[in-house]
């Protein structure tokens, strides 16, 4: 699998878009209210929106510069709106109407004409035509004002340089307040025949479509709530993925709030925003020929859980993630959180269902938080009640019978909890597809073995679940694949699915500024491909659309474009080698040279020629060019001149080359050998090292705990402390194919004591 980061179109096939088409809206609004866009046709556009507080205001907004399309599909940034006339239907119910004093209002953002910063607020109802909640509204930008009551509060607008524009949604009871609403309002917009027509009424907007890849797409509605459907899913098809789509509903955005602020377990289990966007959301994926794995976890936004449900330690402390605004952890013995998340699972079940889905859920890293210094959160009353819990003080250490007999029963109500909620979902849809996700580096810290009693439990063995789901962000962006193979061995020895019955997560950046990591991911998704999971997901979409990840099936002609076996031995030892550079040489006027070097590495040729001293030397020789079809497949080849990291064929030795230093957390290091001394040195990567041959030290101490990976790559198990220096000794190939398609030799040849022609030439590798 190939990958790469794009930060642009660079030559890659684009289409056009109207300006104002309604797939590229987007909103913004305050905690805790909700909103969401889906399309409606061609051009149309319906907001939905849940008010809570009487100063929330939803904006619906349109960017000149596209911020959330990955860069191979974005439209492109035009700031200069002159020329431009846009016009729609509007409908209205449940928010305040076009002719109130709050009523919606478009607000303008840019510059004037002088370049000065500045704002203008258009009340829509000035460019009304109809009722307050049923008019015609056309906006000409050449001929635009800002101000309440026109001509005589008229603030010309100048749209030569506007940044974003959004038009304000807020409910019949806006005061502007900070006080709750009497009761949780609902409000709905209609945008129909959106239209925009004149000069500047057309975007080019990348139309890119990669090749299916073999990866499947995460998706997550706390990352997407504010881009219509149609937007997101647009990307995922477009960039290669298929299959299903694993969508986390999230923990902050889904639910419904009762007047109190906290979730509102009697209401519907879903906001009417939430509501609507999935139903969209799951009707699309069906129509593109996506799954939909909807996926449920245990947590809620801290702010709105119930203290009731709220996992705690020991000292009451409730268990929090590190996100800001955190999240709580639901105590899966609280009988009223659990029937919450069974009814709204129950929920997303149905939506899946009726858009005519195969229903499959996940339920997503379920598990008893553990604090950072150790402390597991067993302690909340109904915990309490259910499984009592000796004190642990921490997890880490070494715990008698007593702590892990606790550690087993709450392992056995994390089991029955799962089951519950599996259980209702297919009381919603029969039939329906059981997943579970497992965060390995949390369930199986080496830190903490005992605690996959608790967060492992033998209850979710084979076949408790269809699909077992493993996730481990925190191996995969440091690159620790040997960590990754222990959790992944670990979880199949426990609960016993085969790799057949698994998926596999890699990901995610959570930075823009760590998008090197996305390496690590590729080089995971790839790796868990080849173990055979039934699917390899990428996490998640919004961050692959942020960071321009591409990822590209190669194919299998480049799978096998090289074939790991070694040219015939005794041919090759008597062969001629030539090492080459590329320099580009410019002789000015007066004869002065001026010298740029074009390759950093030298390039080998090799005359395998001069081996062939026998009948039974070109038989061995025509048998393996048929095998590699001629220059078509590389293979190994022994340099017999240079082949070792001692010197050029001396024994190798685990302090022969430094190929890197420790800093406590990485846990690659590729093998290379240097030429030359200083700041001089040329540096040369070795990507086909014989692997017996291979030595490792830290420190100068011959190092155990590490595997050999492919392109020559030392793993090791933990990585080396900082500052630690890693060595290493090895004999190597060179990766190399044949020059050219044809080979010419005979017998007449080598019994006349002519030397044959058997070109071969460096590949290029790591």
């Amino acid at each position: 699998m190939g990958w790469w980061l794009a930060q642009g179109r660079e030559g890659q096939e684009s289409g056009f878009i109207k300006r104002f088409d309604p797939a590229y809206w987007t909103l913004n609004f305050p905690r805790p209210m909700m909103a969401s866009a889906v399309t409606r046709g061609a051009d149309g556009l319906r907001i939905d929106a849940t008010f809570y507080r009487a100063d929330d205001l939803a904006g619906l907004i349109w960017e000149a510069e596209d911020r959330f399309d990955h860069p191979l599909l974005a439209y492109e940034t035009a700031r200069d709106f002159r020329g431009c006339r846009l016009a729609f239907r509007w409908k209205s119910g449940g928010v305040m109407p076009l002719d109130a004093v709050n009523g919606p209002t478009l607000t303008i953002e840019g510059r004037d004409a002088a370049g000065a910063a500045r704002t203008w607020l258009v009340r829509l109802w000035n460019y009304a035509e109809g009722t307050p909640e049923d008019a015609a509204v056309v906006l000409d930008f050449d001929a635009l004002a800002g101000g309440f009551a026109l001509p005589g509060e008229a603030d010309p607008v100048w749209a030569g340089d506007i940044d974003r524009l959004f038009v304000s949604l807020v409910a019949p009871g806006f005061t502007g307040a900070d006080a709750a609403l009497a009761a949780p309002a609902e409000g709905w917009v209609e945008l129909s025949g959106i239209a925009c027509d004149g000069a500047g009424s057309v975007l080019e907007i990348g139309d890119v479509l990669i090749p299916a890849n073999g990866l499947a797409i995460a998706t997550g509605y706390d990352d997407a709530y504010h881009l219509t459907p149609e937007r997101v899913l647009r990307q995922a098809l477009q960039l290669g993925y298929r299959g299903a789509i694993n969508h986390y509903v999230g923990m902050s955005h889904y639910f419904r709030l009762g007047v109190d602020g906290t979730v509102d377990p009697a209401g519907p289990a879903l906001n009417g925003a939430a509501a609507a966007w999935h139903r969209d959301f799951a009707a699309r994926a069906r129509g593109l020929g996506f799954g939909l794995i909807l996926s449920l976890s245990y947590e809620l936004l801290a702010m709105h859980c119930p203290e009731g449900w709220k996992q705690r330690a020991a000292d009451g402390a409730p268990a929090l993630t590190g996100w800001e605004p955190p999240s709580a952890l639901l105590s899966p013995a609280h009988d009223g959180a659990m029937d919450y998340l069974q009814k709204v699972a129950r929920a997303f079940a149905a939506i899946a269902r009726d858009a005519g889905l195969a229903v499959r859920f996940q339920v997503g890293e379920p598990w008893w938080w553990v604090m950072p210094d150790g402390r597991i959160c067993l302690y909340d009353a109904a915990a309490v009640v259910a499984i009592a819990p000796a004190a642990i003080g921490d997890v880490r250490g070494a715990l008698d019978a007593a702590q892990t007999a606790t550690l087993d029963r709450a392992g056995a109500a994390l089991a029955a909890s799962t089951a519950a909620l599996v259980a209702a979902v297919r009381g919603e849809a029969p039939g329906a597809e059981a997943l579970l996700l497992a965060y390995l580096p949390g369930v199986l810290d080496p830190a903490a073995p005992e605690v996959r009693r608790a967060n492992m439990p033998v209850g979710w063995a084979r076949p408790a679940f269809d699909v077992l789901q493993l996730e481990d962000y925190d191996h995969v962006t440091v690159g620790n694949r040997g960590a990754t193979a222990r959790a992944v061995a670990e979880a199949e020895a426990r609960l016993g699915y085969p790799v057949a019955e698994q998926h596999y997560f890699s990901g995610f950046v959570l930075r823009p500024e760590d998008a090197g990591q996305w390496r690590h991911i590729a080089g995971a998704a790839e790796a868990a491909r080849a173990r055979g999971v039934a699917a390899a997901f990428v996490w998640a979409l919004l961050q692959v659309a942020r960071d321009g990840f591409v990822a590209f099936d190669e194919g299998e002609a480049a799978v096998q474009a090289f074939d790991d076996v070694d040219f015939p031995l005794a041919i090759g030892r008597e062969a001629a080698v030539t090492p080459e550079f590329s320099t580009a040489i410019v002789t000015t006027g007066g004869g002065w040279e001026q010298r740029s070097a074009d390759w950093a590495d030298a390039r080998l040729r090799f005359d395998a020629g001069p081996g062939v001293r026998s009948e039974a030397d070109v038989q061995a020789l025509i048998g393996f060019f048929r095998a590699r079809h001629g220059a078509a497949r590389g293979f190994r080849f022994r340099d017999p001149f240079d082949d070792s990291s001692n010197g050029m064929t001396g024994a190798p030795d685990a302090g022969d080359q430094r190929i890197g230093t420790g800093d406590g957390v990485t846990t690659e290091f590729a093998l290379t050998k240097s030429y030359g001394d200083g700041g001089e040195a040329q540096m040369r990567r070795i990507s086909r090292p014989v692997t017996e041959s291979v030595r490792v030290a830290v420190d100068g101490v011959v190092a155990g705990g590490w595997t050999l990976g492919e392109g020559g790559v030392v793993r090791f198990d933990a990585a080396p402390a900082a500052g630690a220096v890693v060595s290493a000794g090895f004999r190597f190939a060179v990766p190399v194919r044949f020059a050219e398609d044809r080979l010419e030799v005979s017998r007449a040849t080598f019994l006349a004591g002519a030397v044959a022609s058997v070109p071969l030439v460096e590949v290029r590798e790591g």
